[in-house]
């Protein structure tokens, strides 16, 4: 395996397995002893065995030292940091960067499946690995100064996912780690202007993603599909100043090279930018007028994410949709059947049928062909079950849970849906090393007898998810 390829093994693998741990009653200057004796930074504290928090050497200098505490009247919860952030032993090591560079920590603790401290994983770790790697990547991106530099670095997303594309990654740790970077290019930028003329913006508001990017499921082909909420409260200067500056970040992430949205679905866009409460209104018109144009921009919208600000604002939405949908399921139903609209082509003994004509003549739209159905049919169900967090295979896994489908199901979309985007992503990976851009066709004369009997199962179970969804929704009732 390549060395990048070190960032999507587990973080088991990588971690340190001898921790030294306290508990929270224990007297500090104890653990300090510890802490000196070894020549160690920090100690997990663990109640009843398991991990609750953690003391380190910078809490022993601002809660100690620098208010002159006297350090042996101290237990050590007095002091401890808690919650303790922790990562799961079979996650992957890549998101053990992500997590420590979003938290701005330098160590997790590592548990088990049953919460219990197995290990401890710090930044120093992650950094003994190459420097050509996601995690480098991050660095960079943290450390980007200005525009041009956030754009440089943007760049090279796209090398690494086509350096990885022949490493053996799989399909859905790569789309996974693109959201993981597209998300810390959006936060530098943000912070950038908030150290620059923004640094006055009210604390009530929320910038938030829509669609795929909402579900953190994009690829190489991607635009902006964006949205702002901020409090009712807001004086006319300070939602000026918001639209100030919903206006030029859009205009910097189109400057680094993240195209505009077709559809206008962006910050900067009145439309898609109010305040809670003209949301509110909006996404009651959507649900109760479930028209074509509605079903597709509020299926765009409850997709929606907090990158940055105020995350309440998108539980009172998410809230609102969850409550409507128990009494009335007619934009749900009108939500499933518009994915009808989008059949598998396949035509007598399941043959797939490419475009007729045109300069895509013999090509598959793949994402209109299965991925759509698949994603848009999933959130029906997961708007049902009142489970919208994370990607398609995040919900179809509550959905599990609530016993809206069987296990097996599950598993057969998920393959379903893998095998699709694995299309999608290695199509566009093709046409970025041939100097094309990347769009969402795949050139069927390319594929071998095998990848194409894989596509053409694919496809049939695209129709088999359309047919459950369209029972489970009584869409015969549908005039």
């Amino acid at each position: 395996m390549a060395e990048e390829g070190q960032f999507f093994r587990p973080v088991k693998d990588f971690c340190q397995r001898r921790v030294v741990t306290c508990g929270p009653d224990d007297a500090l200057v104890d653990v300090v002893g510890i802490m000196r004796e070894k020549n160690i930074s920090s100690v997990i504290v663990c109640d009843q065995k398991l991990p609750s928090g953690i003391i380190t050497d910078r809490d022993l200098r601002n809660k100690v030292v620098a208010s002159g505490v006297d350090p042996s009247t101290l237990a050590v919860r007095a002091i401890m940091n808690s919650p303790l952030a922790v990562i799961g032993e079979d996650d992957l090591l890549y998101e053990a960067l992500y997590r420590m560079s979003r938290k701005k920590i330098h160590r997790l603790a590592v548990v088990d499946g049953k919460g219990r401290l197995s290990g401890i994983i710090t930044d120093s770790d992650i950094i003994r690995l190459q420097s050509h790697s996601p995690h480098q990547l991050v660095l960079d991106i943290e450390a980007a100064q200005d525009l041009e530099e956030v754009k440089a670095v943007y760049g090279r997303i796209q090398s690494l996912v086509l350096h990885l594309s022949g490493s053996g990654t799989s399909t859905r740790d790569m789309v996974r780690l693109i959201a993981h970077l597209n998300d810390q290019i959006l936060l530098r930028l943000i912070a950038l202007m908030r150290a620059g003329r923004f640094s006055d913006l009210p604390a009530r508001f929320a910038f938030v993603v829509l669609g795929s990017e909402g579900r953190g499921e994009q690829t190489l082909l991607t635009d902006q599909d964006n949205a702002i909420v901020y409090g009712d409260e807001l004086g006319p200067e300070e939602i000026a100043r918001i639209e100030d500056f919903s206006e030029e970040l859009v205009a910097a992430l189109i400057a680094i090279g993240i195209p505009p949205c077709p559809g206008g679905i962006m910050a900067k866009n009145k439309e898609w930018r109010r305040s809670i409460g003209k949301w509110k209104e909006q996404l009651d018109r959507w649900l109760r007028t479930p028209t074509p144009k509605h079903v597709l921009s509020c299926g765009t919208f409850v997709d929606i994410r907090t990158i940055y600000g105020d995350h309440s604002f998108e539980q009172e939405l998410k809230k609102q949709l969850y409550e409507h949908v128990q009494r009335d399921k007619l934009f749900l139903m009108r939500m499933v059947e518009s994915t009808l609209r989008f059949a598998p082509p396949l035509g007598w003994f399941g043959k797939i049928k490419g475009e007729s004509g045109g300069e895509h003549s013999g090509m598959l739209e793949i994402k209109k062909a299965g991925i759509f159905a698949i994603s848009e049919g999933v959130k029906a169900l997961a708007i049902l079950a009142g489970k919208l967090e994370g990607s398609t295979h995040q919900r179809l896994e509550a959905l599990v849970k609530e016993k809206m489908i069987n296990p097996k199901m599950a598993d057969n979309i998920a393959e379903t849906f893998d095998f699709l985007v694995l299309m999608r992503l290695r199509g566009q990976v093709e046409a970025v090393r041939e100097g094309r851009k990347p769009d969402n066709y795949i050139p069927l004369k390319r594929l071998n007898m095998m990848e194409l009997g894989r596509l053409q199962l694919a496809l049939k179970g695209v129709e088999k998810f359309q047919e459950f969804a369209k029972a489970h929704f009584n869409l015969n009732l549908l005039r």
